[in-house]
């Protein structure tokens, strides 16, 4: 079908829809009865609503109670070393609220006041100095929209289509727009001497885990971010209140919350974060280290699993969200027939480096079976790859860093379900 006759179907919908009134949309056998709906006071109009007191800190309406984290029982042991999923098959545009915003932890979420907050630099610097949580406020601070991925995101499917649902293949992401303090900013308040080439940062949390991981000193200085804001107000305690490190484009591992200390050094650590975990297993049985930025990558959030088709035939939106680590998202394809054809989507705005973009494709559905696929494409000319292409180079006994092209089997029904496409 051409566009332009996709064009004038969606016109001839909208406006028979229109004539007959809403309730064509929910179907052509309720146009000729009185919609109550419309023609009768229903109760929210018949009284009073909630005081502007009612809800001093406000939540989710009761209706959607379903958006919400989730978590896979079988995955870990307990919930304390765990992981649950963001709900990005239940939400549009970008930002994530910080209410459903995925949780990892290593040995549980702390709850560390902010008058008890301290965060020390030492090692290889000038003075070593230790800051509050009012220090750190006292210095010029820059806002930044960022996504964090864990590098275990999509890590269930290297061997197959294993979670039936965006949210559990590719809910280990947020995009929030953080505020803080560069961490050069705070480096330089503790001197660096000499040639910095070459050096390497040591940061660690305040938590039970002491989770720790180096990172070179040429990121350091770059966009690394000490924040204390996200999405305008405090950290939530399952992020980090009341700081986190934001290392954009980079695993989410490295982002390490509570931050309590950073020590300027000559070489990294090789701590346990960073030798027997996230490390990528190859497919001679060697891995591989420093692996930290994560590719472009993409899925197709609705229709999915979560999120089937459910109004019938005709105009359909295809969405989506896709990141690359590496830069901005320049343009996405959508595929229906599990990667023998492509259409480019619609992105609601042009990419922005290190953040998540939203697609859309908006078509026509007459209920055949689809294969639905999204491919990004980077700044740096990157296209995501297939399954087959990863485990080329990676094999089948990977976890971390999978970036690979998702497929939803879309029914007759409108349900969809997640299925192996290499």
């Amino acid at each position: 079908m051409s566009n332009q006759n996709k064009g004038a179907s969606r016109r001839q919908f909208l406006t028979g829809a229109a004539a007959l009134g809403a309730g064509a949309v929910a179907g052509a056998a309720k146009a000729n009865t009185p919609d109550p709906l419309i023609t009768e006071v229903q109760d929210w109009a018949a009284g009073l609503g909630d005081g502007v007191d009612a809800t001093p800190y406000g939540l989710p309406i009761d209706y959607e109670s379903d958006v919400v984290r989730r978590n896979v029982e079988w995955l870990t042991a307990d919930t304390i070393s765990s992981i649950n999923f963001t709900p990005i098959h239940a939400l549009d545009g970008t930002i994530t609220p910080q209410g459903c915003a995925f949780e990892r932890h290593h040995s549980g979420a702390i709850d560390l006041p902010k008058d008890d907050y301290r965060l020390m630099i030492n090692g290889l610097v000038d003075t070593p100095l230790v800051f509050t949580y009012a220090d750190l406020e006292r210095f010029p601070r820059e806002n930044h929209v960022y996504f964090c991925e864990c590098a275990a995101n999509t890590g269930m499917e290297w061997a197959g289509a294993q979670l039936n649902g965006a949210q559990f293949t590719h809910g280990m992401i947020h995009n929030m727009e953080y505020t803080g303090v560069p961490l050069r900013t705070l480096l330089n308040e503790a001197g660096l001497s000499g040639d910095m080439s070459g050096k390497w940062v040591f940061v660690e949390g305040a938590d039970a885990s002491s989770n720790g991981r180096s990172i070179p000193m040429e990121k350091a200085l770059d966009d690394v971010l000490v924040a204390f804001k996200a999405n305008g107000e405090a950290l939530r305690k399952e992020h980090g209140y009341p700081v986190r490190l934001v290392v954009p484009g980079w695993e989410g591992n490295m982002w390490v919350k509570w931050l309590r200390r950073i020590e300027v050094m000559d070489g990294p650590v090789e701590s346990r974060e960073e030798t027997s975990k996230y490390t990528d297993t190859l497919e001679d049985g060697t891995s591989r280290k420093w692996t930290w930025v994560m590719d472009a990558k993409s899925v197709i959030t609705s229709p999915s699993p979560q999120s089937p088709i459910a109004h019938g035939h005709g105009p359909l939106v295809i969405t989506g969200l896709a990141w690359s680590g590496h830069g901005a998202i320049t343009r996405v394809d959508v595929s229906k027939d599990g990667g023998i054809t492509w259409e480019t989507a619609r992105l609601a705005k042009p990419g922005e480096k290190m953040a998540l973009t939203r697609f859309y494709l908006d078509t026509d559905w007459s209920g055949e079976e689809m294969l639905l696929q999204s491919r990004a494409i980077d700044e740096t000319g990157y296209v995501q790859p297939t399954k087959a292409q990863l485990r080329e180079v990676r094999g089948l006994n990977s976890i971390y860093h999978n970036n690979c092209i998702q497929t939803w089997h879309v029914k007759p029904n409108g349900e969809a379900e997640n299925v192996e496409v290499s």
